[in-house]
């Protein structure tokens, strides 16, 4: 489909920005997209169809948006700038008007924005898709499936060096916390690169894209919170052995090691060789120990 059917390019992009006077900006990380091809690369990887019902983050100019509303889906958009989010649905029913009954737009922050009470339909959420900037990137998404636990995949474009470490394995040298809470909603991998030319204004950096594919949390007793909060401390002293680096948590490196040697995990590794299922036996552990 050629540009004039529908999606947008450069020409129709930097028009959109100059009506609104808007110079996008490092602090909401507007680098929007102006490529069609990868547009569709990216909703194909996303497995979006008619039947889904996508969650989109950072939609900005429309670009993705529209290519996600090509598919037949309906699309629920979070957008952080005002005068975007207001002007998101002209630019679909002007575009696409057979597809724009199908979004719904949200002004908001992702981070904190309640959807509920914004009115708007969460339920039957099947996929998440976004185009996040670096430093809010794993809060967002971490959210967005503890959130909603209909969705059953997701697809983010990030600073490549923040999809390498949602997508890291246990041992790795980038592996850390995002890398395990992750692993509780699902499978992440890699699912490609984008580089800053496909972008207005091009970034100084390669992107990359993340499919999460989500499967049933682990069963834990402690809970997702309780799990989550051991994770963070295992990796609070990445130089430190386990043992030390859970002490405070635990309540001493005695009580720490005893809650290693009852989770049957070895007190001299380091968080970064642990997968989510030691986490949670940590956690879980910590509940079989009398008070301190």
């Amino acid at each position: 489909m050629a540009i004039d059917e529908g999606l947008l390019g450069p020409v129709e992009v930097r028009e959109i920005a100059a009506g609104l006077e808007l110079t996008p900006t490092k602090r909401h990380g507007q680098n929007f997209v102006i490529d069609p091809n990868t547009v569709r690369r990216i909703v194909r990887l996303a497995q979006v169809s008619e039947h889904d019902s996508v969650l989109e983050i950072g939609p900005g100019i429309g670009s993705l948006t529209l290519g996600l509303l090509e598919t037949g889906a309906s699309v629920l958009a979070i957008e952080i700038d005002d005068r975007l989010a207001s002007l998101l649905p002209q630019t679909a029913a002007q575009r696409m008007p057979d597809r724009a009954g199908g979004l719904s737009v949200v002004h908001g922050d992702a981070l904190h924005v309640d959807l509920v009470s914004t009115g708007s339909t969460t339920q039957g959420l099947t996929t998440m898709v976004a185009n996040l900037p670096y430093n809010v990137a794993v809060p967002i998404v971490l959210r967005m499936f503890s959130e909603f636990p209909s969705l059953e995949r997701g697809l983010v474009m990030v600073q490549l060096e923040v999809a390498q470490r949602l997508a890291a394995e246990p041992g790795s040298r980038i592996y850390g916390v995002p890398s395990v809470k992750m692993a509780w909603f699902g499978h992440t991998e890699l699912a490609g690169t984008i580089g800053p030319n496909v972008f207005w204004p091009a970034p100084r950096i390669d992107s990359g894209l993340v499919r999460i594919t989500c499967h049933a949390p682990p069963d834990s007793r402690a809970g997702r919170t309780a799990v989550f909060a051991a994770i963070d401390a295992g990796f609070s002293q990445r130089r430190k052995k386990l043992r030390s680096a859970l002490a405070s948590w635990a309540g001493g490196v005695a009580r720490a090691d005893e809650i290693l040697d009852l989770a049957g995990v070895d007190r001299s590794v380091r968080g970064e060789d642990l997968t989510l299922a030691s986490f949670v036996r940590i956690a879980d552990a910590r509940l079989d120990l009398p008070p301190a």
